[in-house]
């Protein structure tokens, strides 16, 4: 704990780039200091299910506990932090109605991984996505959901994003996947600053939470906005064809890339589903304007993933000029297979038809 203390500082002294808990540390503490309370549940959420979080410090004689975020500064916010059971629909539907009640917290859910959002669908669906447009009511809680393939099998896999895409109308929900820690700051910042509330679903990653293409130096955390398109900053406007993803396989792509030489595919990455940014996503492949090929990449089988969503809307953008292809899983039953010697020959063949000259 000593070295993930003096870490934390590092990142802070601007040593060391700022990983994902240490982003999501930095947005608390200061929509606390600016008089923001903020109250986390979840599943081994103090300690953070991957050791990433660290809210609550423990002294193993004693058996103290140390809250770092509860003593920032006098006349702070209040934080709170809690572990719930594993009766996802309980704590849900009661932070559901505390964001009703208090409406200037910041709420947020945690599910341990993205799929244990299966136990509380109902709320999800009668209350989460519907309150607004059956009751008027508003509720500005944050969804955390672990998604990403990384060939722990399919109850660890799949936040089921498809869902939440399905059941996204008349901007009843934000449906985000920040693929950077300092996104995921801004991200945070702007729910709690936002004057109208609307539920926020955040697919969140596990293998991202330190690896260092995810990091972000601390000037980026200290300027800046949530950006709901991250256009291709690395490759020039020659780029042939581009590769638009959300998500941890946009961090695969771009090593992918440079192990192949493949300097003229541009890699875009969706950080925000819904409300579909359209002018943004047409800015960024504006840039890349003598690109004849736009390939939707998604880690997830055909059949789930965001590509129901996105594809008709990445073609209504692209018109008749520009062919939009696909590279995905095949469809299947299951979200993920429970083999990683399948997942990992899954990967290695979604990594060549990305970069394949043919599509789907």
């Amino acid at each position: 704990m000593a070295r993930g203390l003096e870490q934390r500082l590092e990142m802070a002294r601007g040593k060391r780039p700022v990983d994902w808990g240490m982003a999501e540390a930095l947005a608390f503490g200061s929509l606390l200091l600016e008089g923001v309370p903020v109250r986390f549940s979840g599943q081994d959420s103090r300690r953070g299910t991957f050791n990433q979080r660290h809210a609550v410090l423990f002294d193993t004689v004693s058996g103290a506990e140390h809250c770092p975020l509860r003593h920032l500064a006098p006349g702070q916010a209040r934080f709170e932090v809690y572990d719930s059971p594993l009766s996802e629909a309980a704590p849900l539907g009661f932070e559901y109605g505390f964001s009703r009640d208090s409406p200037e917290t910041l709420v947020l859910w945690e599910a341990q991984f993205g799929d244990f959002g299966n136990g509380a669908q109902v709320i999800i669906d009668q209350f989460l996505v519907a309150g607004e447009d059956k009751w008027g009511l508003l509720s500005g809680l944050v969804l955390l959901l672990p998604h990403g393939y990384e060939g722990q099998g399919p109850e660890h896999s799949s936040a089921r994003l498809e869902r939440f895409l399905d059941l996204a109308a008349e901007d009843n929900i934000q449906v985000c996947q920040p693929s950077t820690a300092a996104q995921y700051f801004h991200l945070l910042v702007r729910q709690a600053r936002r004057r109208w509330r609307k539920p926020l679903v955040v697919l969140t990653p596990k293998g991202l939470l330190r690896a260092p293409s995810a990091c972000s130096a601390v000037g980026e955390i200290a300027a800046g906005r949530f950006r709901a398109v991250l256009p291709d900053d690395e490759e020039g406007r020659d780029a042939d064809r581009v590769l638009l993803c959300s998500g941890k396989i946009a961090h695969d792509l771009r090593a992918e890339r440079i192990r192949r030489g493949a300097s003229r595919t541009a890699i875009v990455r969706l950080e925000q589903f819904y409300p579909f940014p359209e002018s943004d996503l047409r800015q960024a492949l504006e840039r890349h304007a003598v690109a004849s090929e736009i390939v939707w990449v998604q880690e997830e089988p055909g059949n789930m993933g965001g590509l129901d969503f996105v594809r008709p809307r990445l073609e209504r953008l692209c018109g008749q000029e520009r062919h939009v292809m696909t590279v995905k899983r095949s469809d299947s039953a299951s979200p993920a297979t429970g083999s990683s010697k399948a997942h990992a020959l899954e990967h290695e063949a979604l990594m060549a038809l990305a970069f394949a000259r043919s599509g789907s």
